[in-house]
């Protein structure tokens, strides 16, 4: 993709007060394309902008950029929303300690660092070191670091590093007695995991894409390799593949002890849900993969522990919120460990010989301890409705730790003491806000087939409901991803001007399991927007606030949330920001990762029933030539998840039949990705956000 460069070009808006009258679009060609699907002929008539090196996708780009950030420029109060970001996101971040040997090692941003860095230390009293700091790996700070994985003894680790926030990852081994990285490199490494096993490790990579279809092309023929440290990527063995399959994804991963590799195989190009699970005995010699789940299906199959001759499975098989069994590699045979429960099974996880069974109860964790043999031995009290994870650690660890947020709770990290079995406070944040000005509170509203649907809604003590309040509405709906109640610095100035946050846990996430999931999937997407735009209607019923005063956010499968919604309901609304969506739901399998997504939603090509289905909400083809809520889309250009052709489509197409005086602007972010690549650029972005809202509501921010 060409990395587009947007010319400081004078956009001619007078100098009179700014008003949408004002904004003149450029001009974007349209073409005769017509596609067939089941007798119904679709056209694509900016089908040219899919061509992401095309000159012409370059200079529409441009000329895009030099309205939309002309317009953002005379927003009076824009460089107000930014002080406001940097002043509150300016404190010291911490993660979770990891434990290896002597060492201690975690990551920590200062504040306004735009990557996190790792550092280590010996003991806890030790001065910390830096191991790897991303931020000199690039001028403009927009090189991560993914993911970062030690050998059993302690002497390597494996890393990852993307740029500019491309889902495209390189690989590295550091030496850790010199913390020098070697000639190790490993390329073109995509929906990976790192796992070692004696002196090397397992990855999953992509054949090499084409020259100059990075960004575009379709991922297919997914390969797991092992990589031995010190050799280069041309000596790597090649453990498994099917090109027979190609839109399958192989893992192989490592239990702690490296007896046994486990191999995952996920069929989602097909539509299955599930996946087969296959093992071999490391210990044992064997040299090929043994089944546990043969083929995938239906069901999902995850290894957890190694208890003996015994392989710890959680599973969905039989039971909706999943439950853990043991697949005995002996006899074949199966047993139960810990039954299906009322609430969905969130996580699962082990240290210190101990195991961390997490549940959502009404999108809130609950935390269980178990022991190796199925016994239940006590609750994990949290400090209150939020969100818990972590709990990870190797079997001789004396004590695990895990984190804590919630909407007015700052990401608090905690130790559990294994002997002890108690829960005390390892760091606080040190950020200045008092958690009692802000209030949390969760309702249930009824959807249009009567669902009840739980939201929260964050907002300063003492709020008026006179309809006035400026609020965002947020949701996802899809993926079997809950959207779990958690601390955001950057909401805390939207609060300070009045504001309320909406956070509405709508069907197709895993909030209630998989018969949450599967409500708001393929033939059943519509409940989604049927849930969101409840959402709503609640807020503004319950005089939170209007129609006026009202914006609907979501990026990904929820900047198609917000595209279809905006169709199905344009008055709905006053502000809407669809950010990274998928807005082409005829064609979205044909792009890199995209045929991943047809459990999800079904296949244009593969039935009529999901034609009907796609074509009837897709957000691109039923945009209606009417007035639309006041739009800012957003993508960036190395978003290789969801290509930016989605957002840039949909953007030609709603200023071509967007009707009256409300903007309808395109926001395309350089050298980043599926989400802003660094702190800069996300304090900008969410400046943006607050500003074209607030300004298009037409409030003046204190």
């Amino acid at each position: 993709m060409k990395r587009y460069c947007f010319l400081a070009l004078v956009v001619l808006l007078g100098t009179a007060q700014f008003t949408y009258a004002q904004l003149k679009y450029p001009a974007t060609r349209t073409t005769d394309q017509v596609d067939e699907y089941f007798g119904v002929k679709v056209a694509d008539p900016y089908r040219w902008l899919e061509d992401d090196n095309a000159p012409e996708t370059t200079e529409w780009v441009t000329a895009q950029n030099a309205v939309t950030f002309g317009y953002l420029e005379k927003i009076p109060h824009r460089r107000q929303w930014v002080n406001a970001l940097e002043k509150v996101i300016n404190y010291p971040r911490y993660t979770a300690p990891t434990l290896k040997g002597d060492w201690v090692y975690f990551y920590k941003n200062d504040g306004l660092q735009n990557q996190s860095v790792l550092y280590r230390q010996k003991g806890f009293d030790g001065q910390p070191e830096v191991v790897i700091d991303p931020n000199n790996l690039a001028a403009d700070g927009t090189t991560r670091l993914t993911v970062f994985n030690l050998s059993k003894d302690g002497r390597y680790a494996g890393y990852g590093l993307s740029k500019a926030g491309s889902d495209w990852q390189d690989y590295f081994v550091m030496d850790m007695t010199t913390k020098e990285t070697m000639s190790d490199k490993l390329e073109w490494v995509k929906v990976s995991g790192l796992s070692w096993r004696g002196d090397g490790f397992y990855y999953s990579r992509y054949p090499s894409p084409e020259p100059g279809s990075e960004f575009s092309s379709k991922n297919e023929n997914h390969q797991v390799w092992y990589h031995r440290v010190g050799t280069p990527q041309s000596a790597d063995q090649l453990v498994y593949e099917d090109p027979a399959n190609p839109q399958r994804f192989h893992f192989v991963g490592t239990d702690d002890d490296e007896r046994f590799a486990f191999l995952s195989i996920s069929d989602r190009g097909k539509g299955s849900e599930g996946n087969a699970l296959l093992y071999m005995d490391l210990s044992g010699g064997d040299k090929t993969f043994k089944p546990i789940v043969a083929t995938p299906g239906k069901y999902a199959y995850r290894s957890v522990e190694v208890i003996g001759d015994d392989i710890l499975v959680n599973t969905n098989e039989d039971a909706q919120n999943y439950k853990l069994r043991l697949f005995n590699t002996k006899t074949g045979a199966w047993k139960d460990f810990v039954g299906e429960k009322p609430e969905p099974l969130s996580g699962v996880s082990s240290g210190g010989g101990k195991l961390f069974l997490t549940y959502l109860k009404d999108v809130t964790s609950r935390v269980y301890v178990y022991d190796f043999t199925g016994k239940m031995e006590q609750e994990i009290i949290l400090p209150g409705p939020g969100s818990a994870g972590g709990f990870g650690g190797e079997k001789m660890d004396k004590f695990v730790f895990y984190t804590y947020t919630s909407f007015n709770y700052p990401p608090t990290i905690f130790r559990y003491d294994i002997a002890t079995r108690k829960s005390t406070v390892f760091r606080k944040p040190e950020i200045a806000f008092d958690p009692e000005t802000v209030e949390v509170k969760q309702v249930f509203y009824p959807s249009k087939d009567g669902t009840r649907i739980p939201m929260f809604l964050v907002y300063k003590k003492g709020l008026r409901l006179n309809g006035q309040n400026p609020t965002m509405l947020y949701a996802y709906g899809g993926f079997n991803v809950s959207t779990n109640p958690g601390f955001n610095p950057m909401l805390l100035p939207f609060l300070e001007q009045g504001g309320v946050y909406a956070s509405a846990n709508i069907r197709g996430g895993s909030e209630y399991g998989e018969q949450w999931h599967e409500a708001g999937m393929r033939l059943k997407k519509q409940n989604v927007y049927d849930d969101f735009i409840a959402a709503a209607e609640y807020l503004i019923r319950e005089k939170y606030t209007s129609k006026e005063k009202l914006a609907i956010r979501g990026g990904s499968n929820g900047g198609l949330l917000v595209g279809a919604v905006m169709n199905q309901r344009p008055d709905l609304c006053r502000v809407a920001f669809p950010q990274v969506g998928v807005m082409d739901m005829l064609r979205f399998h044909k792009f890199t990762i995209g045929w991943n997504w047809i459990p999800e939603y079904g296949s244009s090509e593969q039935s009529k029933a999901d034609f009907d289905n796609l074509y009837g909400y897709s957000p691109l083809h039923n945009i209606k030539e009417t007035v639309h809520p006041a739009t800012l889309i957003t993508t960036a250009d190395h978003d290789d998840r969801v290509v930016p052709a989605h957002s840039f489509k949909y953007a030609a197409a709603l200023q071509a039949k967007n009707r009256g005086a409300n903007p309808a602007l395109i926001r395309i972010e350089t050298k980043s990705g599926h989400g802003a690549s660094n702190t800069r650029k996300n304090i900008e972005l969410m400046a943006d956000i607050y500003a074209f809202m607030f300004y298009n509501m037409g409030v003046t921010p204190k």
